[in-house]
């Protein structure tokens, strides 16, 4: 179960009140039943995709390098209750957001900026690449957690993907979908992430960090000898909303990606070798670097240092995670946020206040932003039956550091959680019927 704290500056509870988020029957009849109310659809043809949401415990920024990197996903997710239209159009709407989506597959609109639909139809746009979509929906999209940080770009673009194969009869490979969700984010939106986020989406299985290889897309699945579900698990995952929301189009996201392609090509051409038309720092032998890396310029060597970096910290965090040392992966999640901040150089001044925090607080494990850093969420593994300390230590000091963010910071505790699905007999549980 996932269960929130929320509190106003003007709130001072020596124990924070706690809120349980819906339950997800609950959601997915909320999203059916505004279904349809909107159109006049059969409650047999309606069905739901569940796509969960994710964090990165170490590998953090390297993705789009083809780094090593980890995830899991969270019980919490993004939900799509769609079902057939008559023709090949789309009417889609999201409870997060005021407008509707509408167009026809044979006209997709361009990218515009800062508009939600943007994944729709990059979705669309990325199948039509290989397949022809006869058919589209209407639907209706929401979830429980706040926008920013957890992948919810990623989860929404894979409910898109599994929804408009599902209704065409194409039977694609969890692989496949991961380069879907790539041509949506690097061709249409613009944003030169790598396969981190939907890779963990599409690949994770409960009880198991995922293990992603970006190079060569390998997934490993590792297990943990510590309980991490039932009523006494090891760890809870803690997500800390920020407030702050921006999209990533709009960072430094890009510019950090560059910079790491600039510090490829000019290690390389140090020793004499052509970076090629696509550089990236996994091209680069770390022996490489430690002999020449001195020679780049402050910034560009910085983004190398984390690169390299993270790369020692993932490969140590998956043997303790194997050996259930959560003491060891806490602190290696602790150097990786340290390295994010002075080497990679992201992080809004509210997430680095988070990160402080948490990592200063007892019954914390490890913690580090989520996400690229400049928007959202930071995570930490924690002690379950410290909850209500952490809370506190938050509470205490995040609103007054920020008081223009603290009506709308959040605390959220959660639990590893598995891939990205169909949800079965949605009508034979009467969700469809208004």
């Amino acid at each position: 179960m996932n269960s929130s704290t929320r509190f106003t500056a003007s709130q001072r509870p020596e124990v924070p009140p706690v809120r349980v988020n819906p339950p997800e029957e609950e959601q997915v009849a909320r999203l059916v039943a505004r279904l349809q109310q909107i159109h006049p659809v059969d409650p047999a043809t309606i069905q739901v995709v569940r796509a969960p949401l994710r964090i990165c415990p170490l590998g953090a920024h390297i993705d789009h390098q083809l780094g090593i990197v980890t995830g899991m996903t969270i019980d919490q997710a993004i939900l799509l209750a769609f079902a057939p239209a008559a023709d090949a159009t789309f009417h889609v709407e999201s409870l997060n957001f005021p407008e509707a989506v509408t167009f026809p597959a044979a006209q997709v609109p361009p990218y515009r900026r800062g508009d939600w639909g943007n994944y729709l139809r990059g979705a669309v746009l990325a199948l039509q690449q290989r397949f022809r979509l006869d058919r589209g929906f209407v639907g209706v999209v929401g979830g429980a957690m706040p926008i920013g940080g957890l992948s919810s770009s990623a989860a929404v673009t894979i409910a898109y993907l599994l929804a408009l194969e599902a209704l065409n009869g194409l039977q694609l490979s969890p692989g496949d979908n991961v380069e879907l969700v790539r041509y949506t984010e690097n061709r249409y939106i613009g944003l030169n992430n790598g396969i981190l986020d939907q890779s963990v989406i599409l690949f994770s299985q409960e009880r198991h960090l995922t293990r992603i290889d970006c190079r060569d897309l390998a997934i490993d699945r590792v297990a943990t000898p510590l309980p991490v579900d039932g009523p006494t698990p090891a760890f809870e995952i803690l997500a800390v909303y920020s407030g702050v929301t921006h999209v990533l189009v709009g960072t430094d996201y890009n510019s950090r990606v560059a910079e790491c392609q600039e510090a490829t090509r000019q290690l390389l051409g140090f020793v004499g070798q052509e970076a090629g038309p696509d550089p990236r720092l996994r091209q680069v032998d770390p022996a490489i670097f430690h002999a020449e890396g001195h020679r780049l310029s402050p910034p560009l060597h910085r983004r190398a240092l984390h690169f390299f970096g993270e790369m020692e910290r993932v490969e140590a965090g998956v043997a303790a995670w194997q050996a259930g040392d959560l003491a060891r992966f806490g602190e290696l999640m602790n150097r990786s946020g340290e390295s994010s901040i002075r080497y990679y150089e992201c992080g809004s001044p509210q997430l680095i206040t988070l990160y402080e925090v948490l990592r200063e607080t007892p019954g914390v494990y490890g913690t580090r932003f989520s996400g690229a850093g400049f928007r959202g969420n930071c995570i930490a593994l924690i002690d379950p039956a410290r909850r209500e300390e952490i809370a506190a230590a938050i509470h205490a000091r995040y609103p007054a550091a920020h008081p223009e963010e603290a009506p709308r910071y959040s605390i959220h505790f959660c639990r590893p959680d598995g891939h990205a699905r169909l949800l079965q007999g949605v009508a034979e549980r009467g969700l469809g019927r208004a």
